[in-house]
């Protein structure tokens, strides 16, 4: 059985019987030319052979409609790559703005012509090809025999890409979500209350056709650290009775009632971690995650609505006596069937980070992760409400030199809410909400032109507003659905996986091992290697010298501006300490607010306002302002230019181009596996490079904090009168002392992992190469079997992806393979 039947099992909820096809030997082929009795052998069931039946017969006829001119006999069931009037949409000019919505990056798309196969057929087909290869090469312990092994196993590659969503509760996420990815139901919304901490993770399910929400716990640990902070944090305010009300307060009450009801008031913190509290969830005490697997959208929503949101009744309208939001870390749902989400995870994120520190730490590192964000919010107060520019401007660092993003979506939610009008026709109305959405993007780009620090970090070009609607996606009464504006975020999804290509990148590699595979066996040529080899060594020392020259240039450059930022840091640190833990007078209650920042290790997040404040952040900006700019001239999220991707990317032992020439006709084949060799250890780098750069820059906030980790320690062990006093003169005493050799540490770290950025980077491609040139162009495979048909048939996989209709005839010296036995008559 090959990747394709069980994929089609999998999605048709017939799973269970996989194993049966596996053994009766059920392959791509053999799946079209099924009868009713074979299909009665198979599945004895009437229940599941009915509903096999006529997914079988759906399956035929789409390939009948949409490829009828490669329907015959032999090959009945090749489906197309997908409906042409479908993608002609996703292509289509929306509302003349086709050229501000292009693709991410250059998409891969296959040719969609008759006769082509879809990528999930292409890519299943190659796979079961080097199935086949790799069981053939003989288990000989020798080098080119492990090389070979360990390159296939090494074919497998999966990239996700991440979209933010960012809003407040009410602004229109969860509806927003499910209309785009087209889920009615998935995320709750309306009246239940959502919970902010929670983060809330929307992806594909590729093994199985269920819904899905996997739920992972904070640590017992670290939820009871929360119960004595929370419980002192409440003592102290109930001496003080003009701050009851506090947002801190308010924010500590809802969670603690949200769980234990009113039962928490008159007890301890241990009594609160009594088991009976988590009979429910007894994956939490055992550390576990709790998985919840259901038929239906609807189902899944009712059940993991305790673990996101609080509200009084459940999905079933029953009286609910515990939430779990406050012990829940992230929840994953997993929605089946959904192409938009193959390569693409949508996540629902709180607006700055969170108190606990685990979830804190989660948040950074997905911001870090996302390649675009949604700013969510609703059209009425778009441009004037400042939660939404607060999140920004808070987030902006950690999506900018601290991450990955590259665009920046400012949504402007219920775009068909509009006030009362004197023109009640529906072509009046359609006007009047046309011509306010226009208004609304006109004013958001201009608040946006006013935020110098997010502009620090991404352009007027990386920034785009729409105007949605989801109910009027639905329903279209007042707006056609391209006036929504979700087809654009849909073409938009549709993009990031266009462009992620896992089969193109499969196939290229596999065409390359096969044409190292073929290229040793024929063996001799001994003279054309050797003169090969010796321009492709002396030109790669040429072209390491190319990388490794501005890379050296770049980092003087930061060393530079380092020192710089030293100075500063020193001069000014006390000021900026003083800002933070002793600020003008601006109300009663600060104490408690200092307070969190010494419990939190130098953070207070303060729910209602949207800001976080951050002493690690402020004690290191001196540092990061002196090279914000260097840095995003160096490491641009595009990651197409600067002196690590771009030199990186026009590294080139022109293998290719001599790949073409006759006279390397004797090694063409090991040319074109050192091509694609090439290609694969740049794309390895450019990720390492997108990763290890979020590490360089956050190096020096993280200096700071663990420098000043010594401090908070000792301040939380200040109890009784003038506490507060002696926090500060605390936090003081250590910032002066340590002031001379902490910014300079930090700046010391951080050009330590710079160069060892430097030195990964020329290493690991002087090696691959190296490696890749001695395996290929001095030893013979004479040991290995003929695979002359298996690279013929990668070839034309190869060439169709590339949009080719150029292929070579099937021919082989021996007899094939089993995977290409099965696809020759294809």
């Amino acid at each position: 059985m090959d990747d394709f039947v069980g994929n089609k099992l999998t999605e048709w909820g017939l799973s269970e019987w996989i194993p049966t096809f596996k053994e009766q030997g059920i392959d791509t082929e053999s799946l079209y030319c099924l009868d009713d009795q074979e299909i009665a052998d198979l599945i004895p069931t009437v229940g599941p052979r009915s509903k096999f039946k006529k997914k079988l017969k759906m399956l035929k006829k789409e390939q009948n409609t949409t490829n009828p001119e490669t329907v015959d006999s032999s090959a009945e069931g090749r489906p197309s790559t997908s409906d042409t009037s479908d993608k002609g949409k996703r292509q289509s000019d929306l509302q003349g703005e086709s050229s501000q919505w292009q693709s991410p990056t250059k998409k891969q798309r296959l040719a969609n012509k008759p006769g082509s196969y879809s990528e999930e057929i292409i890519l299943s087909d190659v796979k079961n090809i080097m199935r086949c290869v790799h069981q053939k090469i003989p288990p000989r312990d020798n080098k080119l025999n492990n090389f070979l092994t360990k390159k296939i196993k090494d074919l497998e590659m999966d990239k996700r890409e991440v979209v933010g969503v960012f809003g407040k509760t009410g602004a229109g996420k969860s509806s927003l979500i499910n209309a785009v990815i087209g889920v009615k139901n998935l995320l709750p919304s309306g009246n239940v209350r959502a919970c902010t901490s929670v983060m809330i993770k929307v992806e594909a399910n590729m093994q199985n056709s269920k819904f899905e929400a996997n739920i992972e716990f904070i640590t017992k640990e670290e939820w009871k650290d929360e119960l004595w902070f929370s419980k002192n944090f409440l003592g102290d305010v109930d001496q003080e009775s003009d701050q009851k009300d506090d947002d801190d307060s308010r924010d500590i009450v809802e969670k603690l009632s949200a769980l234990y009801g009113e039962d928490w008031k008159n007890k301890s913190p241990d009594d609160l971690m009594n088991d009976k509290y988590f009979k429910e969830i007894p994956e939490f005490l055992l550390s576990k995650g709790k998985t919840l697997t259901v038929e239906t959208a609807q189902e899944l929503s009712a059940k993991f609505v305790r673990y996101t949101r609080s509200d009084p009744k459940d999905g079933d309208g029953k009286a609910v006596k515990r939430w779990y939001w406050p012990l829940v870390k992230c929840v994953t749902i997993k929605v089946p069937n959904n192409d938009l989400l193959k390569h693409v995870t949508l996540v629902d994120l709180p607006g700055n980070g969170d108190r606990n520190k685990s979830r804190n730490k989660m948040w950074k590192t997905v911001v870090g992760s996302c390649s675009t964000v949604w700013i969510v919010t609703d059209i009425n107060r778009a441009a004037s409400e400042p939660e939404p520019w607060e999140i920004l401007e808070s987030a902006s660092s950690f999506m900018g030199n601290a991450g990955q993003c590259e665009h920046i979506h400012f949504i402007c939610t219920k775009s068909d809410h509009i006030a009362d009008s004197d023109d009640h026709s529906a072509a009046g109305v359609r006007a009047l909400i046309l011509k306010r959405n226009d208004r609304a993007k006109k004013e958001v780009k201009e608040e946006f032109s006013k935020l110098k620090e997010v502009k620090k970090y991404f352009s007027d070009e990386s920034f785009k507003v729409l105007t949605v609607s989801s109910k009027e996606f639905l329903k279209q009464k007042r707006l056609d659905k391209n006036e929504t504006e979700i087809p654009k975020l849909q073409e938009f999804l549709q993009d990031l996986n266009d462009c992620h290509s896992e089969t193109l990148n499969y196939v290229s590699g596999a065409r390359g091992i096969l044409s190292l595979i073929q290229g040793a066996s024929r063996g001799g040529g001994d003279d054309i290697k050797t003169a090969v080899y010796t321009v492709l060594q002396q030109k790669m020392s040429d072209e390491l010298d190319k990388v490794r020259k501005p890379m050296k240039e770049t980092y003087q450059a930061f060393e530079k501006c380092l020192s710089e930022g030293v100075e500063n840091s020193k001069s000014s640190c006390e000021k900026h300490l003083k800002s933070v833990i002793n600020p003008p007078p601006s109300g009663s209650g600060f104490h408690r607010t200092l307070k969190f920042i010494v419990e939190h290790d130098g953070t207070c997040k303060k729910k209602k306002k949207g800001k976080q404040i951050n002493l690690n952040m402020k004690l290191s900006s001196c540092l990061t302002e002196s090279i914000d700019e260097e840095f995003k001239k160096t490491f641009p999220n595009e990651g197409e230019c600067g002196p690590f991707n771009g030199v990186l990317n026009s590294f080139s032992l022109d293998t290719k181009m001599m790949s073409e020439k006759t006279e390397y006709k004797d090694v063409e084949l090991q040319l074109i596996f050192l091509s694609t060799e090439e290609e694969k250890i740049k794309t390895k780098l450019n990720k390492i490079i997108r990763e290890r750069k979020k590490m360089i820059y956050s190096s020096l906030t993280t200096t700071i904090e663990t420098n000043m980790q010594k401090c908070y320690d000792e301040a939380k062990q200040i109890k009784g009168p003038g506490m507060l006093i002696k926090m500060r003169e605390t936090i003081e005493n250590h910032v002066h002392g340590s002031k001379d050799v902490m910014f300079q540490k930090a700046k010391a770290v951080m050009l330590k992992q710079l160069d060892d950025l430097m030195s990964d980077i020329l290493d690991n491609l002087e090696k691959t190469m190296q490696e890749s040139m001695e395996l290929s162009l001095k030893t013979d495979g004479v040991s290995i079997p003929d695979f002359t048909l298996e690279l013929v048939m990668v070839k034309n996989h190869y060439k169709e992806l590339q949009g080719s209709s150029d292929q070579e005839p099937l021919i082989c010296a021996g007899p094939p393979s089993p995977a290409a036995a099965q696809l020759i008559t294809n």
